[in-house]
């Protein structure tokens, strides 16, 4: 008899869930952090959510990213939820129509106009949640992302782990000689680092340039 309880105490919570999760209002949702944290992994954990709460969703992500897939997006550890590749942010407005809940994934890769592209979903009450890196390999603000952090309506910041001490990562530190700004890669190319080991990589790095000069 406690376990049917238990059981219908469960069922009870999970539809109260649903409820909450299919009657959000607009709003902007943004998760950042560096490479490796786990951002795409909970974007598409809280889209899966709104699936199984019956909402109409569309996934985009920038037509540049095909690391994993030209068309899904897929996180690190091989998650992945089917989208639609654009180059433009203005796409999303022609392809989202008559949608609950839109994600967009690797944000930092959009043109400077997905900022109000999101403003204008959540005014028409669609719930908004986007994903991307908020710094670039040199510690800098990363294309439209400070922006929407501005205008979101909840920020969650993740973090990866730093591969050289444990602590919080603060950064992608990139592990080639290459200064171009978007450089798509995966550990081969990139390290999450903490704020100091970041510097001190940075430093040895400086150093090795003078030695060769």
């Amino acid at each position: 008899m406690q376990f049917l309880k238990g059981i219908c105490n469960f069922a009870l919570i999970m539809t109260e869930n649903l409820t909450g999760e299919a009657h959000r209002p607009g709003r902007i949702e943004v998760v950042c952090g560096s490479m490796f944290s786990g951002k795409t992994e909970e974007l598409i954990r809280r889209m899966r959510r709104a699936k199984f709460a019956r909402q109409k969703v569309e996934f985009f992500k920038p037509a540049i990213d095909v690391r994993y897939s030209e068309e899904d997006v897929v996180s690190h550890d091989q998650k992945h939820i089917q989208s639609t590749p654009i180059d433009s942010s203005a796409s999303i407005l022609l392809l989202a129509s008559d949608i609950d809940v839109v994600g967009i994934d690797e944000a930092q890769f959009f043109d400077m106009g997905i900022v109000d592209v999101c403003n204008e979903l959540a005014n028409r009450g669609v719930r908004v949640i986007v994903a991307g890196l908020d710094m670039d390999f040199k510690g800098v603000p990363f294309g439209p992302m400070p922006a929407l952090c501005a205008i979101a309506d909840d920020v969650t910041k993740v973090h990866a782990i730093c591969v050289k001490c444990g602590n919080l990562a603060y950064v992608s530190h990139r592990k080639v000689d290459n200064d171009q700004r978007v450089l798509l890669g995966e550990t081969t190319e990139y390290e999450p680092l903490c704020r100091e080991c970041y510097q001190k990589a940075i430093k040895e790095e400086n150093e090795r340039k003078d030695n060769h000069a």
